[in-house]
């Protein structure tokens, strides 16, 4: 076994050590705080039981992720700018659940600050990796091998639009129990294939991940115990955009993270069709595991679907990377 891989298994265990231990007393201190999720009643009928179910339980993720990470680092600095993104994003949602739960109301930060927090995290980051690791903006193309796509000076605006495009998409997909977790489990297994191909650290901090997103589930699968919040659902979208800059991958997650896309166009498409008709809708409920779900499947059917899906484009990016 190369250093490389028993390091990334070790962050593995570490992580999901971490969060499974986190688990058991971070529940208990949300259902004391009242930290509870308030389902849509438009929404399906089934999810209306979550009511009172504890939220921010991404605060486990992050958790199992920087104990992970953070030993990992030691031996792999390319890790410290991927726990930088996904630190930064997590305190966004952390901060929006935090007000939310406080203030007992539904709206927590404005758009106009999400936005601005975002782009200075994304800019931040940038920099880093830049700088500090000595990674360019750069994109490698997706099946076409050794060859890169320069973006000068649009790389740091391209940075700030792929970072919200993608948490707006992770943020949209956790919506069903287990859902973005199992759909992050793959995508997340194949930044650390590609990492580890490549002999770069970073894959230590997909193996962090992959443990502190499994032992999570223990607690979100259906039916949940606890939700991640945006404080888990921001930080997921972090972790994915960090990975895929510090391999220079970000043109690949529309590919292995096509979920994450189709669940934001879906709910472009219906609100756009919904004001041009005056009313009417193309699904029966946006983002589209919603239209499923309101279609009689149930929710482990959606997160299978989902998953195989994610799984088979996870080996479908594989091939686009040689």
């Amino acid at each position: 076994m190369t250093d490389l891989l028993k390091d990334t298994v070790i962050a593995l265990l570490v992580a999901f050590a971490v969060s499974a231990v986190t688990g058991k007393f971070l529940i208990p201190a949300l259902i004391r705080l009242k930290a509870q999720q308030t389902e849509r009643d438009d929404g399906p009928k089934s999810h209306l039981s979550k009511t009172g179910t504890p939220n921010m339980g991404g605060i486990m993720i992050i958790a199992g992720l920087m104990a992970g990470g953070l030993i990992s680092s030691l031996h792999h600095p390319e890790v410290l700018p991927v726990l930088f993104m996904t630190l930064g994003f997590g305190i966004v949602g952390f901060s929006d659940d935090f007000i939310k739960v406080t203030k007992r109301r539904s709206e927590g930060l404005t758009v106009k600050q999400k936005f601005l927090m975002q782009i200075v995290i994304s800019v931040v980051f940038g920099l880093i990796i830049l700088y500090l690791n000595g990674i360019p903006l750069d994109l490698k193309i997706p099946f076409a091998a050794g060859s890169l796509i320069r973006l000068g000076v649009i790389g740091f605006p391209a940075l700030v639009f792929i970072s919200v495009a993608t948490v707006n998409g992770t943020n949209l997909t956790d919506g069903v129990d287990g859902l973005l977790s199992c759909v992050t489990v793959a995508v997340t297994l194949f930044f650390t294939i590609a990492a580890y191909s490549a002999g770069s650290g970073a894959a230590t901090a997909g193996g962090a991940m992959i443990g502190a997103l499994l032992g999570f589930l223990l607690y979100n699968a259906h039916p949940a115990k606890v939700f991640m919040g945006d404080t888990g659902s921001l930080a997921i979208g972090g972790f994915v955009v960090g990975m895929a800059y510090v391999l220079q991958l970000a043109l690949f997650i529309p590919i292995v993270g096509f979920i994450y896309m189709l669940e934001v166009i879906s709910v472009i498409m219906q609100v756009s069709y919904f004001k041009a008709t005056h009313g009417k809708r193309i699904f029966k409920m946006a983002p589209i595991h919603h239209h499923f779900e309101l279609s009689g499947w149930g929710e482990v059917q959606v997160v299978a679907l989902f998953t195989i899906i994610t799984v088979l484009l996870a080996a479908v990016s594989l091939l686009g990377l040689w």
